[in-house]
């Protein structure tokens, strides 16, 4: 994939409030996905030397069966601090490079973290998603911000996140029993659409497989 960006890294918290603040105008939560989806993607972090140096995984599995299509992985220094709120700044340099490596361009990119269920309406998916220009989806282990009712335990059940009056996304369980995920639109695809993608990617366990592949390739597991 040949990706272009859009603005530098930047060095501070301030400077990053500044390009999330510009480019949140730009993230689209309606569906503009390539039909049919054939390959979907994870993408996912993990870091070295004491958090020197960072490890990018993507992986694309074909759709809707989930196979493997290809994997790869990029290295390079850690020049954010891990900030909530601006983990896109910490990983997104990372998994650009991960993502101009591979051959197989995905229709949907599954991130581990939060689309527009952020303060600014700009987590690492949405960040993502507008700088490659592909559909995005967040789904995230834990909850940045926002309220919702309580979830029953079984899969598939699901309850609106909302915060300051504005549903950001929604608290889904994937597997009977487990912790839900938190799902998100990132970019160009609609919650609906999104949630029914997370369902579809996670057959067996709680994350979607494209995060849970990633991960071990991120993680060296």
């Amino acid at each position: 994939m040949k990706i272009y960006q859009p603005h530098t890294w930047p060095r501070t918290v301030e400077e990053a409030i500044v390009i999330q603040e510009k480019l949140r105008s730009q993230v689209i939560t309606e569906d503009q996905l390539e039909e049919p989806v054939q390959y979907v993607a994870g993408v996912d972090m993990g870091f070295e030397a004491d958090g020197t140096i960072s490890r990018a995984a993507v992986a694309v599995l074909s759709f809707p069966d989930l196979q493997v299509i290809e994997t790869n992985l990029a290295y390079r220094p850690t020049s954010f601090p891990y900030i909530p709120g601006f983990l896109s700044f910490r990983e997104i340099p990372a998994v650009i490079d991960a993502l101009e490596k591979i051959k197989t361009t995905p229709n949907i990119i599954l991130c581990d973290g939060q689309g527009i269920a952020h303060p600014r309406r700009l987590g690492i998916a949405s960040h993502l998603g507008i700088i490659v220009d592909i559909p995005t989806i967040g789904v995230a282990k834990s909850l940045l911000i926002g309220k919702h009712e309580e979830l029953p335990e079984t899969k598939g059940s699901l309850q609106p996140l909302i915060h300051k009056g504005e549903t950001i996304g929604a608290v889904l369980r994937t597997r009977t029993g487990v912790k839900p995920v938190y799902v998100s639109s990132g970019h160009r695809i609609s919650l609906n659409t999104a949630i029914n993608y997370v369902l579809h990617c996670t057959p067996k366990y709680r994350l979607p497989e494209t995060t849970r592949i990633a991960d071990k390739l991120a993680s060296a597991r």
